[in-house]
Order: structure tokens, then C-alpha cells, then sequence
């Protein structure tokens, strides 16, 4: 059950970039159980409109990567009266390789979409709600990997990391303006997409990561949802320039190193490791006596 009432964000209007599958599809459903009016952003128009035909949303397939498009769509959206207050960056691109192997080609589709895209959309609707002095909130989907590093996905880990700079200087610079910026970097949170190009053949995509992770599971639509749902409201407000890991205290059991090693014991290991330093200590003891 969700921890959020069902007016939480009544009179918001939330653009969902990747709205119409994935996580964007997640938090989307969340946002309207909250009360909000939803537009919805992608490339492709056959899940969009499937999205809004369940959520009751205005979509339109907008291809961030391009500013003048971005620019065109919310030029739409208000002449409509349909102008978000709200923005979720969550359209994302990524896929799996050497970094030897990654051509010019292949880290501009990573990067046009994550970063450069993400701009687009931050810069020209925040423009407007400068304008307006409106104010508004806005939450990017981030990654673990800005923390810790992570092989096989520079592309992607660089565009994040610029995406979290953008959040914590902008943060500063529109806070005047009313203008909040938050950052969520999830952990698993099974997608078809995601499983597809990070874990493609897996028999169990999430069984070992769910063993390794200390509270010994993925995350969930709700999980993502509930957060993301209640950084853009009035909860929040006085939270900005901040980036919220939620993965399960996974990206700090990698930086534990061995230690976390232990976390498979049980009460017959424990024993044994308690006497073999007893046995330790009293060795010690006798060699100074």
C-alpha cells in the first residue's frame, strides 16, 4: 500500500520523459494514484498511447535528443493549457560492451538521449516556469554507478554523472526561482528493456544480484513510485540538489569489500570464527607471559 495519499499530487501536471513503458511507466501509474494529470514522452507511439489510454494522459512522440522538437511539443502542451508543472527525466539509453569497443556512434546514443536530452527538456521548461514564476519540481533518474563507477557502461555513467551535476547546480542557481531539483539513482528494478540489454540471456536476471543485496531483493514499481511520487510534491519541499539512492543499501555492500562475505554465515560459522580467536588471543596472552 502506498504510504502517500490520493490527493498527493492533485493539481500537478507531470511530464514523464520514457512515460510510456519501464520505469517511466512505473512512476506514471504511481503519480496518478496521487491524483495528478500526467503527459507522457517517447520515441515510440504504440506504448505511449497505450500508457495514456490507461492513465487518462496527453502523449506525444517527441525525440529529446533534438531541442527544437523539445521545444515544439511543450509549445503544444501549452497552447493546449496542458503546460507540465511538474518533470520526471527518465528516458534513458544503455547498453552493454568493452569500452574498447564502444564507437563515436554508440556513445552519441547513449549521451544524446541521457545527457544532452535531459537538458533539453530541464532547460526549456524550466525557462518557462522562470517566466511564469510559476516554480515547479523536477526528479532525473540517476544510477548507483555515479557513486561507485561501473564497468561495460561508461557511456552511460558518464552521461549520469553529468545529469547529477546539472542537479545539484541547478539546485542552487533556480532555487529563487521555486524551482526544485531531486535525483533518484535505483538499483534492480526488473524492466523488459533493462533485462534485455544489461542482462540478455540470464536465466535468472535478478536471483544472484537479490542474493547479494542486503535486504535480498530487487525493487519494485512501488518502490520507485512512492519515492519518486512524493520528491515532486509539497512533502519535499524543502528538499533539492539531492540524490536518493534506492537500491537497498546495494552500492554501499560494494564499497563493504570482503566484509560482506560474512553476511552467508550462520550460527556454525560464527562459532568457529569466535573460537579460532579465542584461540588467538590466549596464544597471545602466553607468548607475553
Amino acid at each position: 500500500m502506498s504510504v502517500l495519499r490520493d490527493d498527493a499530487l492533485a493539481g500537478a501536471r507531470v511530464l514523464v520523459t520514457g512515460g510510456g513503458t519501464g520505469l517511466g511507466l512505473m512512476m506514471a501509474r504511481a503519480f496518478h494514484a496521487c491524483g495528478a494529470q500526467l503527459e507522457l514522452w517517447g520515441r515510440r507511439p504504440a506504448p505511449l498511447e497505450e500508457a495514456a489510454a490507461e492513465l487518462g494522459a496527453r502523449w506525444q512522440a517527441v525525440d529529446i535528443r533534438d531541442a527544437d522538437a523539445v521545444e515544439a511539443a511543450l509549445a503544444r502542451a501549452a497552447e493546449a493549457g496542458a503546460l507540465p508543472t511538474h518533470l520526471v527525466n527518465n528516458a534513458a539509453g544503455n547498453f552493454l560492451s568493452r569500452t574498447e569497443d564502444v564507437s563515436p556512434r554508440g556513445f552519441r546514443a547513449v549521451a544524446d538521449t541521457v545527457m544532452h536530452g535531459t537538458f533539453h527538456v530541464t532547460h526549456a521548461l524550466g525557462r518557462r516556469w522562470i517566466a511564469a514564476g510559476t516554480g515547479g519540481a523536477v526528479v532525473s533518474i540517476l544510477v548507483t554507478w555515479t557513486r561507485t563507477g561501473a564497468p561495460f557502461v561508461v557511456p552511460s555513467a558518464m552521461s549520469k554523472a553529468a545529469i547529477e551535476g546539472m542537479t545539484r547546480s541547478l539546485a542552487l542557481e533556480w532555487g529563487p526561482h521555486g524551482i526544485r531539483l531531486n535525483a533518484i539513482s535505483p538499483g534492480l528494478i526488473p524492466t523488459e528493456g533493462m533485462l534485455a540489454r544489461i542482462r540478455p540471456g540470464a536465466e535468472d536476471p535478478t536471483g544472484k544480484w537479490s542474493a547479494r543485496n542486503p535486504l535480498r531483493r530487487a525493487g519494485t514499481a512501488q518502490d520507485i513510485g512512492t519515492l519518486a511520487a512524493f520528491l515532486l510534491g509539497e512533502g519535499a519541499g524543502w528538499i533539492t540538489g539531492e540524490t536518493i539512492a534506492l537500491d537497498g543499501a546495494q552500492h554501499r555492500a560494494t564499497g563493504a569489500g570482503t566484509y560482506m562475505d560474512y553476511a552467508a554465515w550462520g550460527d556454525a560459522e560464527w562459532e568457529e570464527t569466535r573460537a579460532r580467536i579465542k584461540a588467538v588471543d590466549a596464544k597471545d596472552r602466553a607468548s607475553r607471559s
